[in-house]
C-alpha cells in the first residue's frame, strides 16, 4: 500500500513537471509569434489589416490584391499584419494567433475595416477605411523620403 502511495506521488510528481515544461514551450511559441512591431523599426515598412470578421469581403479582398503583388511587396520590405476578433495573422498565412496588440491606438470600434501603412520609422504614414489599391500603396512609399533614398542607392 505504501509503495502504491509513494508511486501515485512519483507519477503526480512527474506529471506537473512535465505539464509546466510544456507550459514554458508553449509561452516561449507565443511569444515568437507575437505582434511586436517595435522589431521591424527601421527594418521593414508594415501594413496593419483591421476587420471584425477574418471572412470579411473587404479583408479577402485586399489581401487578394496585394498577394498580386508579392514581388513589389518584397522590393518594398513591406510586412502585412491581419487583426481580427483579438487574433492576428502576417503575410499571406493562414494560421492565426491570439493578439496582444491595443488596437484602439489604430482602429475605432465604429471602423470595420481599416488599414494603416506604417513607415520604416515607425510612424503612421497613411490610414484609410476603403480597399488599397496596389497602386497607391506603393505610390505612397516611393513618395517617402528613405524610399526615395533607397532607390537612389540601388541605382549607384
Amino acid at each position: 500500500m505504501r509503495l502504491k502511495k509513494q508511486l501515485i506521488k512519483e507519477d503526480s510528481f512527474l506529471m506537473l513537471k512535465n505539464s509546466l515544461f510544456l507550459c514554458c514551450i508553449f509561452l516561449v511559441f507565443f511569444k515568437s509569434y507575437s505582434q511586436d512591431l517595435q522589431k521591424h523599426r527601421w527594418k521593414n515598412r508594415v501594413v496593419l489589416i483591421f476587420s471584425d470578421s477574418k471572412d470579411d469581403e473587404k479583408l479577402q479582398n485586399q489581401i487578394n490584391i496585394l498577394s498580386k503583388e508579392k514581388e513589389g511587396l518584397a522590393e518594398m520590405k513591406l510586412l502585412i499584419y491581419r487583426f481580427s476578433q483579438g487574433f492576428f495573422t502576417t503575410n499571406f498565412n493562414t494560421i492565426w494567433f491570439s493578439s496582444t496588440l491595443k488596437i484602439r491606438k489604430y482602429k475605432k470600434k465604429s471602423e470595420d475595416f481599416k488599414i494603416v501603412l506604417i513607415g520604416l520609422d515607425g510612424g503612421i504614414k497613411m490610414k484609410q477605411t476603403t480597399l488599397l489599391s496596389a497602386e497607391k500603396l506603393f505610390a505612397i512609399i516611393d513618395g517617402m523620403p528613405m524610399r526615395r533614398s533607397e532607390l537612389r542607392n540601388n541605382k549607384n
